[in-house]
């Protein structure tokens, strides 16, 4: 059953690690770059563009969970099972998602290089 829970976590970390990842990704897209902002209006408006993006902010909740979840799952499985197994995860994960849903060109070596780092972990967890 431990194992259950486990696998429970890795799989929320994964799920809100990419959700934050995309989100935080898509805010600072539309906010644009913050070097040339800063320059040009200041660093409180910096700060105050970020803070009140919505898609930011929703981001920067999910990294929490994300954390969180890590947490719990360390207190339940190997480290060398649950961080490994996360992070490849995730890889794999946010590779399809910044192609579904930021429309960015990833090409085919990411997809084989995701999925050979995933094949890595599976020898590890097995």
């Amino acid at each position: 059953m431990r194992n259950l829970y486990t696998w429970g976590f890795i799989a929320l970390v994964v799920f809100a690690s990419t959700a934050g990842d995309v989100l935080q990704s898509s805010a600072m897209k539309r906010i644009g770059d913050v070097g040339d902002l800063r320059r040009q209006r200041g660093l409180p408006y910096v700060i105050r563009r970020v803070i009140t993006s919505p898609s930011f902010m929703l981001g920067l909740c999910f990294m929490a969970l994300a954390f969180f979840s890590l947490m719990i799952a360390l207190s339940w499985g190997d480290v060398s099972l649950v961080v490994p197994a996360s992070a490849s995860l995730t890889f794999i994960t946010n590779a399809f998602a910044a192609k579904i849903f930021l429309k960015e060109d990833v090409d085919s070596r990411r997809f084989v290089a995701a999925a050979l780092v995933a094949a890595g972990v599976a020898l590890l967890a097995y």
